[in-house]
């Protein structure tokens, strides 16, 4: 018997990348999912591949910045498959991060429409679960974060305010309604290799970004997914109100370690050790 056995969840952003491979890993364990997405083709799809695994899902093409959008997805939602037990807010404005600057040259109707997105779209999902979880005698919410929500850089402003405040959202969400038995935690990837950023980074920028971690390779989709649906489930019970990096250990040392501060530590040899340290990449 799967873990989500009887359970509804709703996925944002579920057509593609971490939140399709959440999608996938709740239907895989025996949960009904709510596919969500702004492409409806791609939700579709999703659904598609989850009704071959003889598992339960239901697409809806929805902007979650819109509130009325919102509200009838998760009516959408109880009308089809009864109610609502977990949800996972994946939604993110991510094709507004080429125009996402520093602080001096950012568009300001940049900034808001990610607030509108990132923020006030995972609030408006979350208002909308809670009290159906409620009727239900709890649940638990996963809001999809990312580690620049816990550091500075030097560009994407308002992606990393939003990703904050979101962490944020997630410990007073679960300060406020954990006496509902309602669970709520955030989970901050690092450099995850979806279709979008395999499309979009060369293999050198890789490489580099790769220098950065303790682990010698990059994320993947279903890892992301493997900690959600930990998250999600009565094995992490007594879970919430935390911010969960799963970043290939990015975030755990201080910055010389790509620089070479770390050359007392055990390192690869030969053509591999030469790759990682190069400069040009």
């Amino acid at each position: 018997m799967g873990r989500f056995e009887g359970k509804v969840a709703v996925v944002t952003g579920a057509g593609a990348g971490i939140g399709k491979a959440c999608a996938l890993a709740i239907a895989r364990e025996g949960g009904r999912v709510v596919v969500a997405d702004i492409d409806g083709t791609a939700a579709i799809a999703c659904t598609a591949q989850i009704a071959a695994e003889a598992a339960h899902a239901l697409a809806l093409a929805i902007d979650i910045a819109d509130a009325q959008a919102v509200a009838a997805l998760f009516e959408t939602a109880e009308r089809h498959f009864g109610g609502v037990d977990l949800l996972v807010n994946n939604a993110s404005a991510m094709h507004l991060t080429p125009r996402d600057r520093a602080i001096l040259d950012l568009d300001l109707a940049v900034w808001d429409q990610t607030m509108a997105t990132n923020l006030r779209g995972t609030l408006l999902c979350c208002r909308q679960a809670i009290s159906r979880m409620i009727a239900r005698g709890g649940g638990a919410i996963v809001n999809m974060s990312s580690c620049q929500g816990l550091t500075g850089d030097t560009a994407q402003t308002s992606y990393a305010a939003s990703k904050a405040a979101m962490n944020m959202l997630s410990a007073s969400l679960a300060t406020q309604y954990g006496h509902a038995q309602i669970r709520c935690n955030a989970v901050a990837p690092g450099l995850i290799m979806t279709e979008r950023l395999l499309a979009k980074l060369d293999e050198c920028v890789q490489r580099h970004l790769r220098r950065h971690q303790l682990l010698p390779r990059v994320g993947r989709p279903e890892d992301v997914a493997a900690l959600v649906a930990f998250l999600l489930s009565d094995d992490a019970a007594f879970i919430t109100g935390q911010v969960v990096c799963i970043d290939g250990g990015m975030l755990a040392h201080v910055p010389t370690y790509a620089d070479g501060g770390n050359r007392r530590a055990a390192r690869p040899s030969g053509e591999a050790a030469e790759a990682a340290a190069s400069p040009r990449c």
